[in-house]
């Protein structure tokens, strides 16, 4: 088939489209919702995916942790979960241990959460959600902490035991509304605390700040809180080719450290931004695979309200077909044109469809305060899914009204 005889099916369909303007709209409004349903779904997990990604990505360059729990836990009940807390826990001895074998690490820090309190300046009090960390000063680098104002802690507030602190960004324009944090006491869980450092603002995840938080000294908040629970040992390599070679090492003293057998599962688990960022992506494939599924019902169902649809407009135009026929068209002709109908219907409504969809699925990122997300290789799916219901769905109405008898079709009233 020429280009010209392409040219003019296209040219007839979308004149047959405008010549039925309410029956054309009811067509596309089917694919438009399946579509919209589609990218709406997609839109949103991206919006949360995007965000979650960047909140796990909480370690420095060249960064692992060393931790007792795994970090994402999907299925294996409760024998799984008893695995787990038989495992020892990581102690600070382990920690300094370590530290006096491993080498060729840049720094090696120690964190732990320990209670969730409200932190109380002379101005202002937090809300009770703020997070009492104990940390040692190369727990900063490894963590990407940046201190703003002041310092970070020392290995002299860790040997004194000193009550001493870093509150996060938030925390401290909370509590300090009118000046500076540096040399100021807060109270937390009935704790007076100097304040010696204020870190950068870490932004947020979910609408939620990341840096609500305030850091101490790891020996006085164990000293306070107990020293029986296991601790987070984060570890940075000098640069990223040597990050591999820092992380076996690790896992061999550690492993000689806690005395476990050779062939035997380690006891704790090692991860990383970009352990923890496949892992979460294994989760939420699943979750846009099944998604995806759902979704797609709704554009079976209206590629088949098409195919009706345009079953009944061949019945409408079978005279037209019939006197097109007379003058010379052949079927290739019928069959196309009533093809490309289907699939401009399509295309219109999926395009409609793709808008809204990521419209509404941004609506997500405004309520979560999130950023938005547009994910441009779904639209494109969008599209694409759209030419295949139409020549799907638009093939069966296109072959029967180029089948029709030409002369049937000129007696049709």
């Amino acid at each position: 088939m020429t280009r010209a005889e392409i040219k003019e099916s296209f040219l007839m369909a979308l004149d047959a489209l405008r010549a039925n303007k309410v029956r054309s709209a009811l067509t596309l409004l089917g694919i438009l919702v399946g579509v919209f349903s589609i990218i709406l779904v997609m839109t949103a997990i991206r919006v949360m995916q995007e965000s979650v990604e960047s909140s796990l990505s909480q370690l420095g360059a060249n960064t692992f942790q060393i931790q007792k729990w795994p970090s994402l836990r999907v299925g294996g009940g409760e024998r799984d979960w008893q695995k787990y807390f038989r495992r020892k826990n990581l102690t600070y001895e382990d920690a300094q241990t370590l530290a006096e074998r491993l080498t060729l690490a840049k720094h090696i820090g120690v964190d732990e959460g320990l209670w969730t309190a409200e932190v109380i300046s002379d101005y202002e009090q937090t809300n009770p959600d703020v997070r009492l960390r104990g940390t040692t000063p190369d727990t900063f680098p490894g963590k990407n902490w940046v201190i703003e104002k002041g310092r970070a802690l020392l290995d002299a507030d860790l040997d004194g035991n000193r009550r001493v602190c870093v509150l996060g960004a938030p925390v401290a324009k909370k509590v300090f509304p009118f000046g500076s944090a540096i040399g100021q006491p807060i109270k937390f869980h009935g704790i007076t605390y100097m304040v010696v450092g204020v870190l950068e603002d870490m932004g947020n995840s979910f609408g939620s700040e990341q840096g609500n938080f305030v850091l101490i000294p790891l020996t006085t908040g164990l000293n306070r809180y107990g020293w029986k629970r296991s601790l987070d040992f984060v570890i940075q390599a000098p640069d990223q080719a040597t990050f591999e070679e820092v992380q076996l090492q690790a896992r061999g003293i550690l492993r000689t450290i806690r005395k476990v057998t050779p062939g035997e599962e380690d006891d704790f688990d090692i991860v990383s931004n970009d352990s923890l960022i496949t892992q979460f992506r294994t989760v939420t494939l699943a979750v846009r695979g099944g998604a995806a599924a759902v979704s797609s019902i709704s554009l079976v169902v209206a590629g088949i309200g098409i195919m009706n649809i345009m079953l009944v407009s061949v019945t409408e135009r079978t005279r037209e077909i019939g006197v097109r026929r007379a003058v010379g068209a052949k079927k290739k002709n019928i069959l196309l044109q009533f093809i490309i109908e289907a699939v401009v219907l399509c295309q219109v409504g999926g395009v409609i469809g793709v808008i809204l969809g990521i419209l509404g699925g941004n609506v997500t990122s405004v309520l979560m305060k999130l950023p938005p997300s547009i994910p441009l290789d779904w639209a494109l799916y969008g599209v694409l899914i759209c030419s295949a219901v139409g020549v799907v769905f638009g093939t069966y109405p296109a072959y029967t009204a180029a089948h029709i008898n030409p002369i049937d079709a000129l007696r049709y009233e």
